[in-house]
């Protein structure tokens, strides 16, 4: 459905993008992550055909965003970070209008439609300005829906939204990617997890990592890894654990509890176990743990150098759009 070929966005001497590459099918959700200013809402605006790459291709549904921008767009449902809301206009009157510019056939059906996929039904006659944070957010996501888009690009659609919504929403776009394909950018890492199939990581640039979030965690984190709970303070535990064969690395957890990393395919708990006991320590609680998503994106995209001069090129972009 999506497929971005080595592309390359440059702002003078500064390269923001750097022969990106990669491809999302049908009905699937991909996750699209990086730091302040890693290109993330460069490549967004390249693929909705708000700007032209330095180089490469892309395309949407078959059509070159650039060759053929306009078949493109008719295909893609965007919301950017900041919704492109009208205030003086109510909620109702506002997606008419949106409707009308994508040249929508019934346009009430189809305002109809989001406003109940958006739980947004019972504010349709208020004005866009009086709205709460988190109604006009999910105003701009029914504007993306308006026209029965095949793709939508959403950058941050849960912001400023309180939990109950946050969910709502969550729903709304794990429903829609059976039947849409969708990229997500967000800062909210769980939301990937609880809701992408696939993950794409970029750092200056460049991709640093592609796969789902469960095989990035499980080939990053280098060894096996047991969260142990003590009955009691154990002052000597963290050196006993450390002594066991195949343990790398024992990390306090408060007082009482320890995080045991270690290396090799066998599984340390039955002998972890055996010592807790034999030393009389009480074992509460033993659990398998895996590194967080969190913990992946701070190992893949820690580099200084690397914010400082892509923040530069994303500067940039904000002056040139």
């Amino acid at each position: 459905m999506i497929a971005v070929q080595g592309l390359t966005k440059e702002y003078g001497t500064v390269r923001a993008l750097d022969g990106l590459s990669f491809s999302v099918n049908e009905g699937e959700i991909l996750g699209f992550l990086g730091p302040n200013g890693a290109g993330k809402t460069t490549t967004m605006r390249i693929l909705t055909g708000y700007m032209p790459p330095t180089a490469g291709s892309v395309s949407v549904a078959g059509y070159d965003v650039v060759e053929q921008s306009l078949e493109a767009r008719r295909r893609i449902g965007y919301l950017p970070e900041t919704a492109p809301l009208y205030g003086e206009m109510t909620v109702y009157d506002y997606l008419d209008f949106c409707a009308s510019i994508r040249r929508v056939g019934n346009r009430r059906r189809a305002v109809d439609r989001v406003l109940e996929a958006c739980d947004i039904g019972d504010v349709s006659q208020r004005h866009i300005s009086k709205l709460s944070k988190g109604y006009r957010q999910r105003v701009g996501l029914a504007q993306a829906l308006v026209h029965d888009p095949d793709v939508l690009v959403l950058d941050e659609p849960t912001i400023g939204l309180d939990p109950r919504q946050i969910l709502s929403v969550r729903e709304l776009i794990k429903g829609l990617g059976g039947e849409r394909t969708i990229i997500l950018s967000t800062h909210i890492l769980p939301e990937v997890s609880q809701v992408c199939q696939r993950v794409l990581i970029i750092n200056r640039g460049r991709i640093v990592a592609e796969d789902t979030p469960e095989r990035l965690t499980s080939s990053l984190q280098g060894g096996t890894r047991v969260q142990l709970q003590l009955a009691q303070a154990a002052p000597e535990a963290a050196e006993m654990l450390a002594g066991v064969a195949g343990v790398r690395l024992v990390t306090p957890i408060g007082s009482d509890g320890y995080e045991v990393v270690c290396d090799g395919p066998n599984d340390p708990r039955p002998e972890l176990a055996a010592m807790a006991v034999h030393r009389g320590w009480g074992l509460l609680e033993m659990r398998s743990a895996s590194m967080s998503l969190e913990e992946v994106f701070i190992q893949l995209t820690t580099d200084e150098a690397a914010e400082t001069s892509q923040g530069e090129g994303e500067a940039l972009a904000e002056e040139v759009a």
